[in-house]
């Protein structure tokens, strides 16, 4: 008897292979010139299977950002999307952020990034889309680790965690996006401490 082929195992593969095209695309000839049919063409499938998954090249891209996220955390052996709370929010803070270093200067993440980012400031509705499903939630995760360190009495209870959470996260992706300067551990390290600790003399 033959054995008939995992289509489900067949579809992740193509669906894997959808994703680093769109990523490697956008990152060699940037987000207008990105194609469902060039897509389709890297990724050796037909621009029918990609429209039956997403209904946009923005769609695919973003969803690509979201796994390729995954798996360079798991790689490091993190949990993606996670702010930890050990208790020490200036630690958890570091760790965080070193961690958004990390991805921030990987090869596979900074080209298609940076091409999403600035489209994101032309096309509006791409604009909106990024900061909805992929910045946005991870803006969140912060504000909850301010919240709960104002419930242990380690943040003022009149600060807005909304407003507090850009005094780090702001400066690093504004350095890295007119590359105003190098970012490193050490650089969101004395954000956090910056942040925390105000700049008044102690």
């Amino acid at each position: 008897m033959v054995k008939r082929p995992d289509s489900r195992r067949r579809s992740e593969k193509s669906r894997r292979a959808i994703y680093d095209a769109a990523l490697s695309l956008v990152g060699e000839v940037g987000y207008p010139r990105t194609t469902v049919e060039g897509i389709a063409a890297r990724a050796g499938v037909g621009k029918q299977t990609i429209y039956r998954w997403w209904p946009s090249k923005a769609d695919v891209l973003l969803e690509a950002f979201l796994d390729l996220g995954e798996r360079v955390a798991e790689e490091a052996g993190q949990q993606p999307y996670r702010i930890p709370d050990t208790g020490d929010l200036a630690a958890d803070l570091k760790a965080v952020l070193r961690a958004t270093v990390d991805e921030l200067l990987d090869p596979r993440f900074e080209a298609p990034s940076r091409a999403l980012a600035a489209e994101g400031l032309v096309n509006e509705q791409l604009g909106r889309e990024f900061v909805a499903k992929l910045l946005e939630p991870q803006l969140q995760l912060y504000a909850e680790r301010l919240r709960s360190a104002q419930e242990a009495g380690q943040v003022r209870a009149d600060v807005d965690p909304r407003i507090a959470l850009e005094l780090f996260v702001s400066p690093l992706a504004q350095r890295w996006l007119q590359h105003t300067g190098e970012i490193s551990h050490t650089y969101t390290d004395t954000l956090v401490d910056y942040a925390l600790h105000g700049l008044a003399p102690r």
